[in-house]
């Protein structure tokens, strides 16, 4: 019979306040190696094992700053340890040692954990992070897990920003202040159903003691342009109350090269003629973001927190100049035109929390209440200038056009969940609401004729509510673990255009269950299987029917008519001394929304637009190692083999759909070094290398490959960080992209700024050992904000 015992206690420091967000883990005690459960202490130093058979345990406590603690004890029923003391240790150098040292990669039921506090990388922002997180792909801007684009959360909370301003608000986020990034490649059911691949969980670090604290930053970056940030946090806690601000300025001068072709084709397949593009864009940004935190403990068992998020992005405004040459089927020029474009960008989120928890009875149960409310407005001004010359050279026509279009976003979310036990099962149950409307508009005028063009002037009115509840719960069984869960959601969404009238009218409820199972197969290994269905909503503004010109033959435009996708995925895996890992998988979306260009023929436009692929699906094998393989050397190597397969509706040509396949690989190699003994100096070397993948209708021309270089070294016992990274120092990671299928055939070579040198100095002062409770508060319904990266 298997025996529900509880082994708990409470973590403190030698003036008795508690030590939270500690490393707290049973080994086995006939090795003292061999994990049996591990855990994060709470906010009170606590912590609670449950369903502990009766026999001899370790128990090993870690947390920066302290020593180890390490305790052989057994377990003969529900053992309480009551409050258990860490020392701290006698130099600053040891605790930077013992923090060096620990292990980068943590594999748990449902999720792995990149462990990056004090490591070389966490002297560079959060997004440049996330972009070295083990196993995520950066393609055309989007960043993927499993091929698959990834859904970022910050503690547990979803970020709703567009591409460009999800980048901009991490790159305001100090790396300093991560304690690990999350990948969870099966999202269990508290999670919200929406998007079909991973999550990226950052975690936050968080505060055990009291005291005061800040810190100011600043960083160079060196590449084509420049580009700088500025950043300042502070951070003060008494025994009732945390309070956190945090302010960043980033000035960006940001330069593209973008190269393109086209080849159009006349009904009988034969070819009309190719066009050869070239343009340049030079963009100046300045975005300005604020972090406020307020954390007050009410009692013993209740906490309220209130918070806001703001971010301003006063100036993005960038200047396009570029030539495209048109070559009869013959290959002699025949025409050409120029563009000179003027883009203007204005934008602001704003996002205020409130978040409430209290313990409810002995028995560990626990209530958590959040509201939030998130503004959203960007205005975009574009004037495009076009001049067409015969081959010769001889001016044919002038023709000037302008847009002024503008997005207002509202969305209101509330949720309530409660963590219990049902006899011997822990469970996880909660119900949420999420109500968005979105104001948009464009105007398109003609400025030859100063007159304003109805007929390609819009607005579109939506509205989409969204009801939630889940339930989950989890076993041990011996050497099996078990997790499963079920969340349902009713969606009500209405779109109206003013000019077509009800574009988008839906309804529908739909069921995503989760399941996880792991087997330990002795003290060295275990197998897992897991299964997830989630469904992929299209972001806010790929609904918008409105349009952006790179050149009048050029156009980007959203779809209101656009439909959710649904994800199912099964995923087996194999681990080996917690270093070793194996992931078999295959996973399928039906009417996964995506960005697809189609080139009309007959009018010689090419169209970047919004649309649902009848559907993708990919299957794939993952092998993982991640370990030290000296005191000074951890290395990590991630390999996936893979197939995708995208069918897509094949709009302009005669064939209703057409598949879309390759075969590749993906291989990061992250080298990671701690010299001199006592972990003040630290540097790491990356590898990439991806031969293809699949981008909508687009492949890759050639393989890409990258290689990253980073140093970091502390002075004063860590009052002050230098550091210095390297990123594409070959210039290997742009990639011509090519699509070319029937009677299509246009492709694109994105040259952005990948080779940089960062150079970064951060001084800390006051009690700067301290963890502070900086996190980004972020409603999960901001991600849909997010607009999906395609050619600009």
């Amino acid at each position: 019979m298997f025996s529900q015992n509880q082994v708990r206690g409470q973590i403190v420091d030698k003036e008795n306040q508690p030590v939270s967000f500690a490393n707290v883990v049973l080994l086995n005690a006939k090795d003292s190696v061999s994990v049996i459960k591990g855990m994060i202490s709470e906010d009170d130093g606590s912590f609670l094992f449950e369903e502990i058979e009766n026999r001899p345990y370790v128990l090993k406590i870690s947390f920066l700053g302290f020593a180890d603690y390490i305790k052989r004890f057994e377990v003969e029923g529900n053992t309480n340890l009551g409050k258990i003391e860490l020392q701290e240790t006698s130099n600053s150098l040891d605790e930077v040692t013992v923090k060096a040292r620990k292990p980068k990669i943590e594999r748990k039921i449902d999720r792995i954990s990149f462990n990056v506090e004090n490591s070389v990388i966490s002297s560079l922002n959060t997004y440049e992070i996330l972009k070295r997180t083990p196993g995520v792909i950066v393609s055309q801007g989007e960043l993927l897990v499993k091929n698959r684009p990834a859904t970022v959360y910050i503690n547990d909370r979803k970020v709703y920003l567009s591409t460009a301003e999800l980048e901009q608000l991490l790159s305001g986020l100090s790396g300093e202040n991560v304690k690990s990034v999350e990948v969870i490649t099966t999202p269990p059911a508290r999670y919200e159903a929406e998007g079909s691949g991973a999550i990226l969980n950052i975690v936050m670090s968080k505060n055990p003691s009291i005291g005061y604290k800040g810190s100011v930053n600043a960083s160079n970056t060196v590449a084509v342009l420049p580009k700088y940030s500025l950043g300042t946090s502070q951070y003060y806690k008494t025994n009732n109350l945390n309070a956190f601000a945090s302010y960043n300025f980033n000035a960006n001068n940001i330069y593209k090269n973008d190269e393109s072709n086209v080849t159009y084709f006349e009904p009988d397949g034969s070819e009309n003629s190719t066009w050869l593009g070239d343009f340049e864009r030079d963009t100046k940004n300045y975005a300005h973001s604020l972090n406020t935190i307020l954390d007050f403990t009410l009692s013993e068992k209740s906490s309220l927190s209130l918070s806001a998020n703001l971010n301003f992005t006063p100036k993005n405004d960038s200047d396009l100049n570029g030539q495209t040459d048109i070559y009869s089927a013959s290959g002699s020029l025949d025409s050409l035109f120029t563009t000179d474009s003027r883009l203007e960008n204005e934008a602001k989120n704003m996002l205020f929390n409130a978040d409430f928890s209290t313990s409810l009875g002995e028995n560990g149960a626990k209530l958590s209440a959040q509201v939030n409310y998130i503004r959203y407005d960007k205005d975009q001004d574009q004037d495009l200038n076009t001049t067409y010359f015969y081959g010769n050279g001889d001016e044919i026509r002038n023709n000037i056009i302008m847009t002024r279009a503008m997005q207002n976003s509202d969305i209101y979310t509330g949720q309530v969940d409660i963590t219990t036990n049902m006899g011997s099962l822990p469970v996880e149950t909660g119900i949420k609401y999420a109500g968005i409307t979105s104001n948009s508009a464009l105007d398109f005028y003609n400025n030859t004729f100063a007159l304003q063009v109805d007929e390609l002037s819009d607005a579109l009115d939506y509205d989409e509510n969204i009801y939630a509840a889940y339930f989950s719960t989890s076993k041990e069984l011996g050497k099996w673990s078990l997790k499963a869960g079920l969340r349902g959601e009713y969606t009500d969404i209405s779109g109206i255009s003013a000019q077509n009238g009800l574009v988008n009218d839906q309804d529908y409820f739909q069921l995503f269950p989760t399941f996880y199972a792991m087997r330990s197969l002795g003290e060295e290994s275990s197998i897992s299987l897991e299964y997830n269905r989630r469904i992929e909503r299209p972001r806010f503004q790929s609904l918008n029917p409105f349009q952006y010109y790179i050149n009048e033959n050029n156009v980007k435009e959203g779809n209101p008519a656009l439909v959710p996708g649904i994800a199912n995925k099964v995923l087996f895996n194999y681990s080996y001394k917690g270093a070793l890992f194996f992931d078999l998988y295959w996973d399928r979306v039906d009417h996964s929304p995506s960005v697809l260009s189609f080139q009309d023929n007959q009018n010689q436009l090419l169209r970047t637009v919004n649309d649902n692929l009848d559907y993708t699906q990919q299957f794939s094998l993952d092998i993982t190692y991640a370990n030290f393989v000296t005191n000074w050397y951890y290395l990590y190597g991630y390999l996936s083999g893979f197939y995708m397969e995208n069918q897509i509706y094949a709009r302009e040509s005669a064939a209703e759909t057409y598949t879309i396949d390759t075969f590749s690989a993906f291989l990061n190699v992250g080298n990671y070094f701690y010299f001199g003994g006592d972990g003040t100096f630290s540097g790491n070397v990356n590898t990439y290398f991806l031969p293809n993948i699949l981008a909508g209708s687009y492949k890759y021309e050639n393989p890409q490959f990258g290689l990253d270089l980073g140093l970091r070294k502390t002075f004063m016992n860590n009052k002050i960080s230098v550091s210095i990274n390297a990123e594409d120092i070959l210039r290997t990671m742009n990639i011509p992209m090519q699509s070319q299928y029937l009677n299509q055939d246009n492709g694109f070579y994105a040259i952005s700024e990948t080779r940089r040198i960062t150079f970064g100095v951060r001084y800390n002062f006051g009690n700067f050992r301290l963890n502070d409770n900086n996190r980004a508060i972020n409603a999960d319904e901001e991600t849909r904000l997010k607009e999906r990266q395609v050619l600009d």
